[in-house]
């Protein structure tokens, strides 16, 4: 049995971790999660582990870089207006924004501490809903672009569930696709920086950490591959079984 509870309203996948990224009309959902998803980053080479990454936390310009993914490949536009490959010239660029030595990963390079991840922190993709946008403005009192959490699948929900926090531990259907919802996603500075301007208010971080405890939006893993689009309908179904 499966319960309708809504729709994707939203696909968003970002070639380059810690850059702007790309709406999509549909995408293949691979094991590691959608295809084509962080599949290049920067690393600090001071560091080790997945504290390798290089984010936008300590180089908000890099929200400014625009990637897709395109015929197997990275493609990005940098805020001076010229067009990029995933090549040295992207890294001089980068590396001209940070004092510590960077050096970037080859397409597809596995997670430092995980093989079956590339670039992210904890989990293969990242869902969020309507329905946690709004409470959140609602505390905040002011508009929110949900792209601060750089969600993967934003949903429109249809039903009184009562948010993609409830559906930890067990399994949606998308297109002819399904996920696990694994755990929640705890947030840091990075949704204090606008996307569209680079601009800083640490006030959201607050209300997220009063009212949210830090946790919006879910982690999601693959349990089976297949296409998804743009209004797929989502269905939450039974018991994940054992």
């Amino acid at each position: 049995m499966a319960k309708r509870i809504g729709e994707i309203s939203a696909i968003y996948r970002y070639p380059v971790k810690s850059f702007g990224g790309e709406r999509l009309e549909g995408c293949e959902l691979e094991e590691y999660g959608l295809h084509g998803d962080r599949v290049c980053s920067f690393y600090d080479e001071t560091k080790e582990g997945w504290n390798r990454f290089v984010t936008a936390r300590t180089i908000p310009n890099m929200l400014s870089y625009q990637a897709s993914y395109e015929n197997e490949g990275v493609r990005v536009n940098g805020p001076d207006g010229k067009r990029y490959s995933w090549d040295d010239q992207l890294l001089e660029q980068i590396q001209a924004l940070s004092r510590k030595k960077l050096s970037s990963s080859a397409m597809f390079a596995p997670n430092p501490e995980n093989d079956e991840l590339l670039s992210v922190d904890a989990a293969s993709l990242l869902l969020l809903t309507d329905k946690t946008v709004k409470r959140i403005e609602a505390k905040w009192g002011k508009e929110l672009d949900a792209l601060r959490f750089r969600p993967n699948l934003m949903l429109k929900l249809e039903t009184q569930e009562e948010g993609e926090q409830s559906w930890i531990g067990r399994r949606i259907r998308v297109g002819n696709a399904e996920l696990q919802i694994d755990s929640d996603c705890e947030r840091c500075s990075m949704i204090t920086i606008d996307p569209g301007t680079l601009e800083r208010d640490p006030s959201l971080l607050r209300q997220v950490h009063e009212h949210f405890q830090l946790n919006v939006g879910v982690y999601a893993s693959t349990v089976k591959t297949g296409y998804i689009r743009d209004g797929d309908p989502v269905y939450l179904l039974d018991e994940s079984p054992v």
